[in-house]
């Protein structure tokens, strides 16, 4: 995976967490607290414009004033970085220089399937799951690091 050392987080015990899946014109945003473990989506940023991104991230921090970011890194199924990995490093890097917040990754394999397994229980199907796909699967990349953060790194 990338230059990270085998770190386990040791972030404040409450506060809010915001997760992300980042992909190239959609980035999906879950929020989720310490307290609770539990993970909610929370929307989806539909433009490819990092400026118009980070403004609104900026605005969600300040609103959910997280102790925490937790970014989904894309692994093959054989556990091997998948070629988008450096670009959502580059991401949490990115996150964590602007906003001086701690960030951690996890490995997102399988969290877009499973984000479509989840909406397609819920009777969301098809071109309706597109609006919601992103922050659902943020979902699950945030409820896997409050489920097993022994296995979450922090960015270097």
């Amino acid at each position: 995976m990338p230059d990270t050392p085998d770190l386990r987080l040791s972030p404040a015990r409450s506060g809010s967490v915001l997760g992300f899946d980042f992909g190239l014109k959609r980035l999906g945003i879950a929020v989720g607290t310490l307290d609770l473990g539990l993970a909610h989506p929370l929307e989806t940023i539909a433009s490819e414009i990092n400026a118009i991104r980070f403004e609104r991230i900026a605005a969600l921090i300040g609103e959910w004033q997280p102790v925490l970011l937790v970014v989904g890194m894309p692994h093959h199924d054989d556990g091997t970085p998948h070629e988008f990995a450096p670009t959502c490093l580059r991401f949490a890097h990115r996150l964590k220089g602007r906003f001086g917040l701690p960030v951690a990754w996890v490995d997102e394999r399988y969290s877009s399937a499973t984000a479509s397994m989840a909406l397609n229980q819920s009777g969301v199907r098809g071109r309706k799951q597109k609006p919601m796909l992103d922050q659902v699967a943020a979902q699950q990349i945030l409820q896997q690091y409050f489920d097993e953060s022994e296995s979450a790194h922090e960015l270097a």
